[in-house]
Protein backbone atom coordinates (compact mmCIF):
# COMPACT_ATOMS: atom_id res chain seq x y z
CA UNK A 1 0.00 0.00 0.00
CA UNK A 2 2.76 2.42 0.94
CA UNK A 3 4.78 1.64 -2.19
CA UNK A 4 1.70 2.31 -4.32
CA UNK A 5 1.18 5.62 -2.57
CA UNK A 6 4.75 6.56 -3.53
CA UNK A 7 3.94 5.88 -7.18
CA UNK A 8 5.48 2.44 -7.57
CA UNK A 9 3.82 -0.35 -9.52
CA UNK A 10 3.37 -3.35 -7.25
CA UNK A 11 2.54 -7.02 -7.72
CA UNK A 12 2.15 -9.26 -4.67
CA UNK A 13 2.79 -12.95 -5.29
CA UNK A 14 1.23 -15.12 -2.59
CA UNK A 15 1.56 -18.81 -3.33
CA UNK A 16 -1.02 -21.33 -2.22
CA UNK A 17 -0.15 -23.44 0.82
CA UNK A 18 -2.85 -25.92 -0.21
CA UNK A 19 -4.21 -26.65 -3.72
CA UNK A 20 -7.67 -25.28 -2.92
CA UNK A 21 -6.52 -22.36 -0.79
CA UNK A 22 -6.72 -18.73 -1.89
CA UNK A 23 -5.02 -16.05 0.19
CA UNK A 24 -7.52 -13.22 0.50
CA UNK A 25 -5.35 -10.66 2.32
CA UNK A 26 -4.98 -7.54 0.19
CA UNK A 27 -7.84 -8.39 -2.19
CA UNK A 28 -9.19 -5.17 -3.67
CA UNK A 29 -6.34 -3.16 -2.11
CA UNK A 30 -3.18 -4.22 -3.98
CA UNK A 31 -2.68 -6.26 -7.19
CA UNK A 32 -2.15 -9.94 -6.36
CA UNK A 33 -0.83 -12.98 -8.18
CA UNK A 34 -1.13 -16.69 -7.32
CA UNK A 35 -0.09 -18.19 -10.67
CA UNK A 36 3.58 -19.21 -10.40
CA UNK A 37 3.95 -19.67 -14.15
CA UNK A 38 2.81 -16.10 -14.73
CA UNK A 39 5.20 -14.95 -12.03
CA UNK A 40 8.07 -16.85 -13.66
CA UNK A 41 7.30 -15.80 -17.25
CA UNK A 42 6.46 -12.14 -16.66
CA UNK A 43 6.89 -10.62 -13.24
CA UNK A 44 10.27 -11.94 -12.05
CA UNK A 45 11.92 -10.13 -14.95
CA UNK A 46 9.55 -7.13 -14.73
CA UNK A 47 10.43 -6.20 -11.15
CA UNK A 48 13.13 -3.70 -10.21
CA UNK A 49 12.99 -5.10 -6.67
CA UNK A 50 11.80 -8.48 -5.36
CA UNK A 51 11.08 -8.37 -1.62
CA UNK A 52 10.82 -11.66 0.31
CA UNK A 53 8.44 -11.56 3.28
CA UNK A 54 9.95 -14.61 5.00
CA UNK A 55 12.73 -17.19 4.79
CA UNK A 56 10.65 -20.36 4.64
CA UNK A 57 8.19 -20.24 1.73
CA UNK A 58 9.95 -18.39 -1.09
CA UNK A 59 13.72 -18.75 -0.82
CA UNK A 60 13.91 -22.08 -2.65
CA UNK A 61 11.53 -20.79 -5.31
CA UNK A 62 13.61 -17.72 -6.17
CA UNK A 63 17.09 -19.10 -5.47
CA UNK A 64 17.85 -19.86 -9.15
CA UNK A 65 17.00 -16.24 -9.97
CA UNK A 66 19.08 -14.88 -7.08
CA UNK A 67 22.12 -16.78 -8.42
CA UNK A 68 21.53 -15.17 -11.82
CA UNK A 69 21.66 -11.71 -10.28
CA UNK A 70 17.98 -10.80 -10.07
CA UNK A 71 17.30 -7.98 -7.55
CA UNK A 72 16.10 -10.17 -4.67
CA UNK A 73 15.95 -8.54 -1.25
CA UNK A 74 16.06 -11.50 1.10
CA UNK A 75 18.17 -14.44 2.24
CA UNK A 76 19.30 -17.50 0.36
CA UNK A 77 18.12 -20.88 1.71
CA UNK A 78 21.54 -21.31 3.35
CA UNK A 79 21.27 -17.93 5.07
CA UNK A 80 17.69 -18.71 6.13
CA UNK A 81 19.01 -21.77 7.95
CA UNK A 82 20.75 -19.50 10.46
CA UNK A 83 17.25 -19.09 11.90
CA UNK A 84 15.33 -22.14 10.71
CA UNK A 85 17.93 -24.70 11.82
CA UNK A 86 18.86 -23.89 15.38
CA UNK A 87 21.93 -26.13 15.32
CA UNK A 88 23.32 -24.22 12.33
CA UNK A 89 22.53 -20.92 14.02
CA UNK A 90 24.35 -21.93 17.20
CA UNK A 91 27.39 -23.07 15.21
CA UNK A 92 27.48 -19.71 13.40
CA UNK A 93 27.42 -17.90 16.74
CA UNK A 94 30.36 -19.97 17.97
CA UNK A 95 32.36 -19.26 14.80
CA UNK A 96 31.74 -15.56 15.39
CA UNK A 97 33.19 -15.89 18.89
CA UNK A 98 29.92 -15.47 20.78
CA UNK A 99 29.31 -17.26 24.05
CA UNK A 100 26.38 -19.62 23.57
CA UNK A 101 23.97 -21.24 25.99
CA UNK A 102 24.65 -24.97 26.30
CA UNK A 103 22.10 -26.81 24.16
CA UNK A 104 21.30 -30.16 22.61
CA UNK A 105 19.31 -30.84 19.41
CA UNK A 106 16.51 -33.45 19.27
CA UNK A 107 13.89 -34.71 16.85
CA UNK A 108 12.16 -37.08 19.28
CA UNK A 109 10.20 -36.21 22.42
CA UNK A 110 10.95 -39.49 24.22
CA UNK A 111 14.69 -38.87 23.89
CA UNK A 112 14.22 -35.31 25.17
CA UNK A 113 12.27 -36.59 28.19
CA UNK A 114 15.13 -38.95 29.08
CA UNK A 115 17.64 -36.10 28.72
CA UNK A 116 15.70 -33.71 30.97
CA UNK A 117 15.51 -36.38 33.69
CA UNK A 118 19.33 -36.43 33.80
CA UNK A 119 19.87 -32.71 33.13
CA UNK A 120 17.16 -30.80 35.07
CA UNK A 121 18.65 -27.36 34.31
CA UNK A 122 17.80 -27.76 30.60
CA UNK A 123 14.40 -26.07 30.82
CA UNK A 124 14.07 -24.21 27.51
CA UNK A 125 12.67 -25.96 24.43
CA UNK A 126 12.64 -24.13 21.10
CA UNK A 127 11.40 -25.45 17.74
CA UNK A 128 13.28 -25.18 14.47
CA UNK A 129 11.98 -24.50 10.97
CA UNK A 130 8.28 -23.91 10.41
CA UNK A 131 7.13 -25.77 13.51
CA UNK A 132 4.33 -24.19 15.55
CA UNK A 133 5.63 -21.30 17.68
CA UNK A 134 3.54 -22.67 20.54
CA UNK A 135 6.25 -25.32 20.86
CA UNK A 136 8.61 -22.66 22.19
CA UNK A 137 8.46 -23.22 25.93
CA UNK A 138 10.37 -22.03 29.00
CA UNK A 139 9.63 -24.28 31.97
CA UNK A 140 9.78 -23.52 35.67
CA UNK A 141 11.13 -26.97 36.45
CA UNK A 142 11.94 -30.33 34.88
CA UNK A 143 8.54 -31.80 35.77
CA UNK A 144 6.69 -29.08 33.83
CA UNK A 145 8.86 -29.57 30.75
CA UNK A 146 8.46 -33.34 30.93
CA UNK A 147 4.69 -32.91 31.02
CA UNK A 148 4.75 -30.66 27.96
CA UNK A 149 6.85 -33.16 26.00
CA UNK A 150 4.43 -35.95 26.96
CA UNK A 151 1.51 -33.79 25.89
CA UNK A 152 3.11 -32.81 22.57
CA UNK A 153 4.02 -36.37 21.67
CA UNK A 154 0.30 -37.17 21.69
CA UNK A 155 -0.24 -34.68 18.86
CA UNK A 156 0.54 -36.15 15.43
CA UNK A 157 1.38 -32.78 13.90
CA UNK A 158 3.78 -31.86 16.69
CA UNK A 159 5.50 -35.23 16.44
CA UNK A 160 5.79 -34.76 12.68
CA UNK A 161 7.16 -31.20 13.13
CA UNK A 162 9.72 -32.45 15.64
CA UNK A 163 10.87 -35.18 13.27
CA UNK A 164 10.97 -32.88 10.24
CA UNK A 165 12.38 -29.68 11.75
CA UNK A 166 13.88 -30.73 15.08
CA UNK A 167 14.04 -28.71 18.30
CA UNK A 168 16.71 -27.66 20.75
CA UNK A 169 16.94 -27.94 24.53
CA UNK A 170 18.91 -25.22 26.29
CA UNK A 171 19.88 -24.38 29.83
CA UNK A 172 17.73 -21.68 31.37
CA UNK A 173 19.43 -18.30 31.75
CA UNK A 174 17.80 -15.51 33.75
CA UNK A 175 18.10 -11.78 33.16
CA UNK A 176 16.61 -9.25 30.72
CA UNK A 177 15.79 -10.33 27.17
CA UNK A 178 17.03 -7.87 24.54
CA UNK A 179 17.68 -7.91 20.80
CA UNK A 180 19.38 -5.91 18.08
CA UNK A 181 19.09 -6.08 14.31
CA UNK A 182 20.61 -4.46 11.28
CA UNK A 183 20.28 -4.23 7.51
CA UNK A 184 23.05 -5.94 5.53
CA UNK A 185 23.96 -5.93 1.85
CA UNK A 186 26.94 -6.03 -0.54
CA UNK A 187 28.21 -2.78 0.99
CA UNK A 188 28.11 -4.24 4.50
CA UNK A 189 26.01 -3.00 7.40
CA UNK A 190 23.68 -0.03 7.28
CA UNK A 191 24.76 2.60 9.81
CA UNK A 192 21.51 2.13 11.76
CA UNK A 193 20.99 -0.49 14.49
CA UNK A 194 17.51 -1.58 15.46
CA UNK A 195 17.35 -2.28 19.22
CA UNK A 196 14.15 -3.98 20.38
CA UNK A 197 12.24 -5.76 23.12
CA UNK A 198 9.64 -8.42 22.19
CA UNK A 199 6.38 -9.48 23.85
CA UNK A 200 5.72 -13.04 22.70
CA UNK A 201 2.88 -14.10 24.99
CA UNK A 202 -0.81 -13.57 24.27
CA UNK A 203 -1.84 -11.79 27.45
CA UNK A 204 -0.73 -8.94 29.69
CA UNK A 205 2.03 -9.80 32.11
CA UNK A 206 3.47 -12.36 29.67
CA UNK A 207 0.72 -14.84 30.47
CA UNK A 208 -0.88 -17.40 28.19
CA UNK A 209 -0.07 -18.86 24.81
CA UNK A 210 3.17 -18.09 22.97
CA UNK A 211 1.94 -16.37 19.80
CA UNK A 212 5.27 -15.44 18.26
CA UNK A 213 4.79 -11.74 19.00
CA UNK A 214 2.03 -9.44 20.30
CA UNK A 215 3.96 -6.19 20.18
CA UNK A 216 7.44 -4.68 20.12
CA UNK A 217 9.27 -1.77 21.75
CA UNK A 218 12.06 -0.48 19.51
CA UNK A 219 14.46 2.28 18.55
CA UNK A 220 16.93 2.96 15.74
CA UNK A 221 20.33 4.06 17.03
CA UNK A 222 23.67 4.82 15.39
CA UNK A 223 25.71 3.20 18.17
CA UNK A 224 24.79 -0.06 19.90
CA UNK A 225 26.88 -2.04 22.36
CA UNK A 226 24.91 -5.19 21.58
CA UNK A 227 25.48 -4.78 17.84
CA UNK A 228 29.21 -4.44 18.50
CA UNK A 229 29.17 -7.63 20.57
CA UNK A 230 26.81 -9.84 18.62
CA UNK A 231 26.18 -8.65 15.04
CA UNK A 232 29.40 -7.11 13.79
CA UNK A 233 31.30 -10.38 14.49
CA UNK A 234 28.93 -12.05 11.98
CA UNK A 235 30.10 -9.81 9.12
CA UNK A 236 32.43 -12.28 7.37
CA UNK A 237 29.86 -15.08 7.50
CA UNK A 238 27.17 -12.82 6.08
CA UNK A 239 29.51 -11.71 3.30
CA UNK A 240 30.17 -15.34 2.41
CA UNK A 241 26.42 -15.97 2.31
CA UNK A 242 25.92 -12.85 0.14
CA UNK A 243 23.28 -11.83 2.63
CA UNK A 244 20.79 -9.10 1.76
CA UNK A 245 18.13 -7.93 4.19
CA UNK A 246 17.43 -7.71 7.90
CA UNK A 247 19.13 -9.90 10.49
CA UNK A 248 18.41 -9.77 14.20
CA UNK A 249 19.90 -11.56 17.20
CA UNK A 250 18.07 -11.91 20.51
CA UNK A 251 19.26 -13.15 23.85
CA UNK A 252 19.48 -12.62 27.59
CA UNK A 253 21.63 -10.13 29.44
CA UNK A 254 22.38 -11.61 32.84
CA UNK A 255 22.96 -9.77 36.12
CA UNK A 256 26.67 -9.51 35.40
CA UNK A 257 26.12 -7.84 32.02
CA UNK A 258 26.99 -10.93 29.95
CA UNK A 259 24.97 -11.45 26.74
CA UNK A 260 23.75 -14.98 26.04
CA UNK A 261 22.34 -15.25 22.49
CA UNK A 262 19.17 -17.21 21.81
CA UNK A 263 18.58 -17.10 18.07
CA UNK A 264 18.86 -15.22 14.79
CA UNK A 265 16.00 -13.81 12.76
CA UNK A 266 17.02 -13.77 9.08
CA UNK A 267 13.96 -12.14 7.51
CA UNK A 268 11.57 -9.27 8.16
CA UNK A 269 10.17 -9.62 11.66
CA UNK A 270 6.44 -9.35 12.26
CA UNK A 271 5.26 -7.03 13.77
CA UNK A 272 8.74 -5.50 14.01
CA UNK A 273 8.78 -4.59 10.31
CA UNK A 274 5.91 -2.20 11.07
CA UNK A 275 7.96 -0.57 13.84
CA UNK A 276 10.64 -0.05 11.24
CA UNK A 277 8.19 1.27 8.65
CA UNK A 278 6.89 3.76 11.21
CA UNK A 279 10.40 5.10 11.86
CA UNK A 280 11.71 5.06 8.26
CA UNK A 281 11.61 8.28 6.28
CA UNK A 282 11.12 8.74 2.54
CA UNK A 283 10.45 6.25 -0.24
CA UNK A 284 9.65 2.82 1.30
CA UNK A 285 11.32 0.85 -1.54
CA UNK A 286 14.20 2.86 -2.97
CA UNK A 287 16.49 2.35 0.04
CA UNK A 288 16.04 -1.43 -0.29
CA UNK A 289 17.16 -1.40 -3.90
CA UNK A 290 20.07 0.84 -2.94
CA UNK A 291 21.11 -1.56 -0.14
CA UNK A 292 20.99 -4.44 -2.60
CA UNK A 293 23.28 -2.44 -4.91
CA UNK A 294 25.74 -1.71 -2.10
CA UNK A 295 24.58 1.77 -1.04
CA UNK A 296 23.22 2.75 2.37
CA UNK A 297 20.58 5.43 1.81
CA UNK A 298 18.15 4.45 4.58
CA UNK A 299 16.89 7.46 6.54
CA UNK A 300 15.31 6.88 9.96
CA UNK A 301 14.00 8.76 12.97
CA UNK A 302 17.07 8.29 15.15
CA UNK A 303 16.62 7.75 18.91
CA UNK A 304 12.82 7.80 18.53
CA UNK A 305 10.93 5.16 20.52
CA UNK A 306 8.36 3.08 18.64
CA UNK A 307 5.67 0.81 20.06
CA UNK A 308 3.71 -1.73 18.01
CA UNK A 309 0.51 -3.44 19.15
CA UNK A 310 -1.06 -6.45 17.43
CA UNK A 311 -4.85 -6.34 17.08
CA UNK A 312 -6.50 -9.73 16.64
CA UNK A 313 -9.93 -11.35 16.85
CA UNK A 314 -11.04 -14.77 18.10
CA UNK A 315 -10.00 -17.53 17.56
CA UNK A 316 -6.46 -16.14 17.37
CA UNK A 317 -4.07 -17.78 17.96
CA UNK A 318 -6.06 -21.03 17.66
CA UNK A 319 -8.15 -20.48 14.51
CA UNK A 320 -5.90 -22.67 12.36
CA UNK A 321 -7.09 -25.53 14.57
CA UNK A 322 -10.71 -24.48 15.11
CA UNK A 323 -11.16 -23.37 11.45
CA UNK A 324 -13.58 -20.68 12.63
CA UNK A 325 -14.78 -18.45 9.78
CA UNK A 326 -13.42 -14.95 10.32
CA UNK A 327 -13.91 -13.42 6.86
CA UNK A 328 -15.99 -10.33 6.08
CA UNK A 329 -16.11 -8.66 9.51
CA UNK A 330 -16.06 -4.85 9.10
CA UNK A 331 -13.04 -2.92 10.38
CA UNK A 332 -13.98 0.67 11.11
CA UNK A 333 -11.67 3.69 11.58
CA UNK A 334 -8.60 1.89 10.19
CA UNK A 335 -7.58 4.40 7.52
CA UNK A 336 -4.93 6.17 9.63
CA UNK A 337 -1.88 5.23 7.56
CA UNK A 338 0.53 6.89 9.99
CA UNK A 339 -0.35 4.43 12.76
CA UNK A 340 -2.35 1.54 11.26
CA UNK A 341 -0.70 -1.27 9.30
CA UNK A 342 -3.32 -3.64 7.85
CA UNK A 343 -2.61 -7.38 7.86
CA UNK A 344 -5.28 -10.04 7.19
CA UNK A 345 -7.60 -7.49 5.62
CA UNK A 346 -9.32 -7.18 2.24
CA UNK A 347 -11.80 -4.78 0.64
CA UNK A 348 -15.40 -5.86 1.13
CA UNK A 349 -17.92 -4.91 -1.57
CA UNK A 350 -21.17 -4.25 0.28
CA UNK A 351 -20.37 -3.29 3.86
CA UNK A 352 -22.72 -1.35 6.19
CA UNK A 353 -20.97 1.87 7.23
CA UNK A 354 -22.32 4.54 9.55
CA UNK A 355 -22.20 7.95 7.82
CA UNK A 356 -23.70 10.55 10.13
CA UNK A 357 -27.18 9.32 11.02
CA UNK A 358 -27.40 7.02 8.00
CA UNK A 359 -26.22 3.49 7.20
CA UNK A 360 -24.52 3.43 3.82
CA UNK A 361 -23.54 0.19 2.07
CA UNK A 362 -20.20 0.65 0.34
CA UNK A 363 -16.76 -0.91 -0.29
CA UNK A 364 -14.90 -1.03 3.02
CA UNK A 365 -12.13 -2.89 4.86
CA UNK A 366 -13.16 -6.29 6.24
CA UNK A 367 -11.31 -9.16 7.89
CA UNK A 368 -10.03 -12.21 6.02
CA UNK A 369 -8.23 -13.79 8.96
CA UNK A 370 -7.74 -13.28 12.67
CA UNK A 371 -4.51 -11.19 12.63
CA UNK A 372 -6.17 -7.88 11.77
CA UNK A 373 -3.62 -5.11 12.06
CA UNK A 374 -0.56 -3.75 13.79
CA UNK A 375 -0.81 -0.27 15.26
CA UNK A 376 2.33 1.75 15.89
CA UNK A 377 3.10 4.89 17.86
CA UNK A 378 6.27 6.95 18.17
CA UNK A 379 7.62 9.33 20.78
CA UNK A 380 10.74 10.71 22.42
CA UNK A 381 10.06 8.46 25.41
CA UNK A 382 8.48 5.06 25.99
CA UNK A 383 5.54 6.76 27.69
CA UNK A 384 5.04 9.06 24.72
CA UNK A 385 5.18 6.18 22.23
CA UNK A 386 2.67 4.20 24.29
CA UNK A 387 0.31 7.15 24.40
CA UNK A 388 0.54 7.55 20.61
CA UNK A 389 0.03 3.85 19.86
CA UNK A 390 -2.83 3.17 22.24
CA UNK A 391 -4.77 6.31 21.34
CA UNK A 392 -4.74 5.03 17.73
CA UNK A 393 -5.65 1.48 18.83
CA UNK A 394 -8.76 2.69 20.66
CA UNK A 395 -10.15 4.32 17.52
CA UNK A 396 -10.40 1.00 15.63
CA UNK A 397 -13.79 -0.66 16.02
CA UNK A 398 -15.06 -4.09 14.96
CA UNK A 399 -18.24 -6.04 15.72
CA UNK A 400 -16.03 -9.06 16.51
CA UNK A 401 -14.55 -7.77 19.79
CA UNK A 402 -10.90 -7.26 18.78
CA UNK A 403 -8.32 -7.73 21.51
CA UNK A 404 -4.73 -6.69 22.16
CA UNK A 405 -2.21 -6.41 24.94
CA UNK A 406 -2.33 -3.14 26.88
CA UNK A 407 1.15 -3.43 28.43
CA UNK A 408 3.49 -3.21 25.43
CA UNK A 409 6.39 -1.02 26.55
CA UNK A 410 5.49 -1.48 30.21
CA UNK A 411 5.78 -4.20 32.84
CA UNK A 412 8.91 -6.36 32.81
CA UNK A 413 10.58 -4.39 30.01
CA UNK A 414 10.64 -1.01 31.73
CA UNK A 415 11.34 -2.72 35.05
CA UNK A 416 14.38 -4.42 33.52
CA UNK A 417 15.77 -1.38 31.69
CA UNK A 418 17.89 -0.03 34.59
CA UNK A 419 19.50 -3.46 35.04
CA UNK A 420 20.88 -3.55 31.50
CA UNK A 421 21.49 0.18 31.11
CA UNK A 422 24.03 0.07 33.94
CA UNK A 423 26.00 -2.33 31.71
CA UNK A 424 25.83 0.01 28.70
CA UNK A 425 22.91 -1.57 26.81
CA UNK A 426 19.80 0.22 25.48
CA UNK A 427 21.10 3.52 26.85
CA UNK A 428 18.92 5.73 24.63
CA UNK A 429 15.59 4.37 25.92
CA UNK A 430 13.86 6.60 28.46
CA UNK A 431 10.59 5.78 30.19
CA UNK A 432 9.53 9.38 30.84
Amino acid sequence: MRCQEWGHEVMWFCKKKKPDEIQLAGKGIVPKLIDYELLRKRYIGWADLIFLTDNAHYTDLVEPYRKLGYPIFGPSPEAGDLELNRRIGQEAMKRAGLKTIPGVAFDNYDEAIKYVAKHPTYLVSKPSGEADKALSYVAEDAASLTYMFERWKGNEKYVSDAKKHGFILQEKVTGVEFAVGGWFGPGGWSKWWYENFENKKLMNGDLGQNTGEMGTLSMYVSRSKLADLALKPMTKQLERLEYVGFIDISGMIDDGGEFWPFEFTTRPGWPTFYNQTATHEGDPAQWMLDLLLGRDTLKVKENVVCISVVIAIPDFPYSKYTAKLVNGIPIYNATDREHVHLCEVMMGEDVPVQVGDSIVRMPHYVSCGDYIAVVTGCGDTITGARRSAYSAVKKIKMPADPFYRTDIGAGRITAGLPAIQKHGFATNFRVM
